[in-house]
């Protein structure tokens, strides 16, 4: 396996492949933690999809066993909630202002939230390149 290539098979179809989209992806991560508008795990992302928040889901693709994961795009999908996969955990956990490799998280755009405009055009590219069944 090759340095920051996905293990998983369903993140092929991520933002991995162009560099451009996942720079945009974690510059909108790190403007979202500082203001405090990221819900971060798989336990919390749930949890705040169950509760009816809406954002942006970006799920790393490097994560296994990949059954800690593989529900979260459907659950996306049911919620319609855009859904990207990144190549790295440990660059999502960075991006996100932690130590810690992030399996996923969840962008909130609140009232104090300034990259407003970042998140936007990002959440369009995403869901341009989500696939739908």
């Amino acid at each position: 396996r090759g340095r920051g290539r996905p293990i998983c098979c369903l993140a092929r179809h991520g933002a991995g492949r162009g560099k451009k989209l996942s720079k945009k992806l974690f510059k909108v991560v790190k403007k979202a933690a500082s203001a405090k508008a990221l819900r971060r795990g798989v336990k919390e992302v749930v949890k705040a999809l169950r509760k009816g928040e809406s954002g942006l889901c970006i799920i790393a693709g490097d994560i296994s066993p990949i059954d800690v994961i593989s529900h979260l795009a459907v659950f996306c999908e049911e919620k319609d909630v855009p859904y990207v996969y990144v190549s790295s955990k440990a660059e999502l956990g960075a991006a996100s202002g932690t130590k810690r490799p992030t399996s996923c998280l969840l962008v909130v755009p609140g009232a104090g939230f300034d990259a407003q405009d970042k998140y936007d055009e990002a959440a369009k590219e995403v869901a341009a390149i989500t696939p739908t069944f």
